[in-house]
């Protein structure tokens, strides 16, 4: 289990973010937005259900998430 040292991202936080679709996005509504927050966390969504809210990451875990897609790990 991985513990974090950084604060919750209040919905506030989330509903003031500048919210972009994935250039990935498919024609089948299969879309998600990314946000990088005032807090500096990145927030992922799905853009067809956005009342399910979003998975937030640090910087380190986005950076890390970005490599292994980047690199195909994932």
């Amino acid at each position: 289990m991985i513990e974090e040292s950084a604060p919750r991202v209040s919905e506030t936080e989330l509903e003031r973010a500048r919210w972009h679709k994935s250039t990935y996005s498919g024609s089948n509504n299969g879309c998600v937005e990314h946000a990088v927050l005032a807090s500096g966390r990145h927030a992922v969504r799905d853009t067809k259900d956005r009342a399910l809210g979003a998975h937030t990451f640090t910087p380190a875990q986005w950076q890390a998430f970005v490599a292994a897609v980047q690199n195909r790990a994932l």
